[in-house]
């Protein structure tokens, strides 16, 4: 269902018109072209799986974007309900509960 031939997330951020001076667009991408649905969570919104959903492009990535302030962040993608914790080339670190989560620097 999900493939390995694209890029999973990036890091790509810019300031936009109307933005505070040091917040910065952050772009979430996951490559899911069979899913239904797909949604970020993560400490930028109080990790509810429901807030942030990303939006299909017709390549099959979900796509979401973020206002967020320089800083760590952790982060997980949603995809029909599961969430992910392991894709290649992305940093994760060990959480609470046993599991993994992605790591994002804004700068």
């Amino acid at each position: 269902m999900f493939s390995d031939d694209k890029k999973k997330t990036q890091g790509a951020w810019t300031r936009k018109k109307g933005q505070t001076l040091g917040e910065r667009t952050v772009i979430f991408n996951f490559f899911a072209p069979e899913a239904n649905a797909a949604h970020v969570a993560g400490e930028f919104n109080g990790w509810d799986a429901n807030s942030l959903p990303m939006k299909k492009q017709k390549d099959g990535t979900w796509k979401a974007e973020v206002k967020l302030s320089p800083g760590r962040y952790e982060y997980k993608f949603i995809v029909d309900g599961i969430w992910f914790e392991d894709l290649p080339g992305v940093e994760r670190t060990s959480n609470q509960y046993g599991t993994q989560n992605f790591v994002m620097q804004v700068s």
